[in-house]
């Protein structure tokens, strides 16, 4: 998309998160994502959430998820606690350590760095939420990220501690880190190095199996083992529901088409970021026309077909689905076509779960 086409690309956005807001969905989950040209609101979806906060008071807002690399953890904690104080603790804070060299290389991080990176700052922000006034000063040496803090962090958090986090739960660390704190978790459907397929259910059960072991384990009471659990998601980065599995079908694949062009013109860019042994990804997402991509990230068909395929997921105890409706460039058609999904969800679909 062109620059002159951002400002009403942010207002689209907005319209149609208060319409997701008016027919049910209980929350809104936004990425974090850099330089590209199709989502204007990534680059800072913190300040976009506090923005529809004061819009949609009832809703809650997530991040799916924060590149935790690119964030100092003194912006990161500041506004995370900012958020939840807006929200009233109705904020989930999805946690990784990025997926694209070009976004790591504009912040001064090396890709191959990321995941350390990470994990440094999440241990600083941990320091900075439990710091008091008059507590030693907090050290910050994470990458590209320095300082020292003094005082405390203002404002403090709404929530206990502080707000919700949620690691995607790929690696046992990051189960742990979430079943140990009690909170919910992101359930993949894939394994790395691989990240597609046509077996996503089987990838789930596994996740989630790892994760839910680890929860029971963690010695929580069981009102805390449920509020995890409830919001323990699994994520579609395409949602599309029409009133037959052929239209859907079709339609989908019109959307794809155009996601997958947005996603070259991208390539280009990330190929010139991983031209030095520090910023070479080690795994490769298929192309989002093939079966395989299909089979993993998109849910698609008649209210009925999305109904019984999301019937498993439930069963095995996931408390939210993440519904992507606005995967791609934002034309007036795609935007069409994310109103029609969010309608018949509302309309066909959630009423099938509201009951279980």
């Amino acid at each position: 998309m062109a620059p002159q086409d951002d400002r009403g690309l942010i207002q689209a956005l907005a319209v149609h998160a208060e319409r997701a807001a008016a027919l049910g969905f209980d929350a809104i989950f936004m990425p974090d994502h850099h330089f590209n040209g199709y989502m204007p609101i990534a680059s800072d979806s913190f300040m976009f959430a506090a923005y529809l906060a004061a819009k949609l008071p009832q809703m809650h807002f997530g991040f799916s998820v924060t590149s935790v690399p690119l964030h100092h953890p003194v912006r990161f904690v500041e506004r995370i606690n900012i958020l939840d104080q807006l929200t009233d603790g109705k904020l989930l804070v999805g946690i990784g350590s990025g997926t694209t060299p070009e976004e790591m290389i504009g912040f001064g991080v090396d890709y191959r760095d990321a995941g350390a990176i990470a994990d440094r700052n999440l241990a600083i922000a941990e320091q900075l939420w439990a710091k008091g006034l008059e507590d030693p000063a907090v050290e910050i040496d994470s990458g590209p990220h320095q300082g020292r803090v003094l005082q405390r962090i203002a404002p403090a958090a709404y929530t206990a501690g502080h707000a919700r986090l949620m690691p995607v739960a790929l690696k046992e660390a990051s189960a742990r880190r979430a079943a140990t704190h009690g909170w919910p978790a992101f359930i993949p459907a894939f394994t790395p190095p691989t990240i597609g397929g046509t077996e996503p259910m089987r990838h789930v059960a596994k996740h989630f199996g790892v994760y839910r072991a680890m929860l029971d384990e963690a010695g929580h009471s069981p009102e805390a083992i449920a509020r995890a659990l409830d919001w323990t998601t699994h994520t579609y980065q395409l949602v599309h529901v029409a009133e037959t599995d052929e239209q859907a079908r079709e339609e989908m694949m019109a959307i794809l088409t155009a996601y997958q062009e947005a996603i070259e013109r991208e390539a280009a860019f990330n190929a010139r970021a991983e031209s030095n042994d520090a910023n070479k990804k080690t795994d490769r997402t298929p192309n989002a026309l093939t079966e395989d991509w299909i089979g993993t990230w998109c849910l698609y068909g008649s209210p009925e077909t999305v109904v019984e395929h999301l019937k498993p997921y439930a069963e095995l105890g996931i408390g939210n689905i993440l519904c992507g409706t606005t995967t791609g460039p934002l034309t007036d058609e795609r935007l069409r076509l994310g109103d029609q999904t969010l309608r018949l969800l509302s309309e066909r679909v959630m009423p099938a779960f509201r009951k279980v």
